[in-house]
């Protein structure tokens, strides 16, 4: 398990300067960095990837600034490792996918809709050396996406989770997931899993702290059979949920 100096998972500010000078221009005078800033953000972001986890991360200007730890410890939650896994929507980054073939030794495949994002996919994949198998998706999520024939013992995603269009950071493909609390995508999502998922499967969601969202979502595992597990996990300062469905 990567850690820092006193035993946790993280790496203070000064640290990382050290390895990432260009830092430095985004301080302020207390030696605090600023994280309103998106270009200190995605360096801060690439210092940790690379510390911490050994990975080498360009981000997508636009994208999603996506954190290396919040990633690493839901993937915790549910990978025990050598697993053959399936990421929907790895996004620019494909972060999950890297540290699900480096850390814990899985057979990824991973999926990305966006053409821009899949092309920076594709080249963080190569820049790694990683074995991640990328596919790009036709707006599909598993059916029609995915062979027929596949079977995963995980399938998983950091599904859109806004029921419309928002002004923040992420873009409208990222964000919205539709339905009433933006349940629809991973609703569907669940439902097509379980035609590709192996006997004893799981389907693992990266889910903010949205009680009606995880709800919504829980009661139609519930209703497809699934046994549902929400965990519950702080990362930084803000909580987020691994919601697990197993079969």
């Amino acid at each position: 398990m990567p850690l820092w100096k006193d035993g946790k998972l993280g790496l203070p500010v000064k640290e990382a300067v050290k390895l990432f000078p260009e830092l430095k221009d985004y301080l302020d005078e207390r030696g605090r960095l600023d994280f309103s800033n998106r270009k200190a953000r995605i360096l801060y972001n690439r210092v940790i990837a690379k510390a911490l986890f050994g990975l080498d991360i360009d981000y997508h200007p636009r994208g999603l600034v996506t954190p290396p730890i919040s990633r690493y410890l839901f993937l915790k939650t549910f990978l025990k490792g050598g697993e053959k896994v399936l990421e929907i929507g790895t996004g620019h980054t494909a972060m999950m996918a890297l540290m699900a073939d480096k850390l814990f030794n899985c057979e990824v495949t991973a999926t990305e809709l966006d053409d821009e994002f899949f092309e920076y996919a594709r080249r963080n994949i190569e820049r790694n050396l990683a074995k991640v198998r990328l596919i790009k998706s036709n707006g599909g999520i598993i059916r029609g996406v995915v062979p027929e024939d596949e079977r995963f013992d995980v399938i998983f995603s950091a599904p859109p989770y806004y029921e419309r269009p928002t002004k923040g950071v992420l873009t409208e493909g990222e964000g919205v997931g539709g339905g009433k609390y933006g349940e629809a995508f991973s609703v569907k999502l669940i439902e097509e899993a379980r035609d590709y998922l192996r006997p004893g499967g799981r389907v693992a969601l990266f889910l903010p702290d949205k009680e009606p969202l995880i709800r919504a979502i829980s009661e139609r595992g519930s209703e497809l059979g699934y046994s549902v597990r929400d965990v519950r996990f702080r990362a930084g300062t803000r909580w987020r949920h691994s919601l697990i469905l197993g079969l």
